[in-house]
């Protein structure tokens, strides 16, 4: 093999190794009693992810946990369940929108949205029910898809 062609070999097996490495990510996500958006609040709020991305939700603060919104996922996507004060890492492995809760705090509006992808789920989970706060968050993050 002349040198180019060993160069040009080497090269493409480098980012064929290395775009295999950066597909899948990880976010992390703290329960907090308060942060930068006011009390009891997840953050960030509104995450972006890929579909293969894991979510890590961190008990920062104590009395917490992350769970799915009934019948707020994708089609195929398993809903799940934290326990309180325990970090759960969620991989997704659907398209579409994730509606996510603290369950003791559901009422003061602590909640969170993922977008894996396309929001190809939107019509399904626009008429979010809820708490007044809830419904405004979630109204709020659907004008920004």
């Amino acid at each position: 093999m002349k040198p180019n062609r060993i160069a040009g070999a080497v090269i493409a097996t480098a980012v064929t190794l290395g775009g295999a490495a950066a597909e899948a990510g990880e976010i992390t996500v703290k329960m907090l009693n308060r942060g930068e958006a006011g009390a009891m609040v997840f953050e960030p709020e509104f995450i972006r992810a890929e579909v293969g991305d894991t979510v890590r939700f961190v008990p920062t603060d104590k009395g917490h946990n992350a769970e799915t919104i009934k019948g707020f996922l994708p089609d195929g996507a398993e809903p799940f369940t934290g326990k309180i004060n325990e970090e759960i890492v969620v991989e997704l492995t659907e398209e579409g929108l994730y509606g996510i809760r603290c369950k003791p705090h559901f009422g003061l509006g602590m909640v969170a949205l993922i977008q894996a992808g396309a929001p190809v789920n939107l019509d399904e989970v626009r008429d979010v029910t809820g708490p007044k706060r809830v419904k405004a968050k979630f109204a709020d993050w659907f004008g920004r898809l």
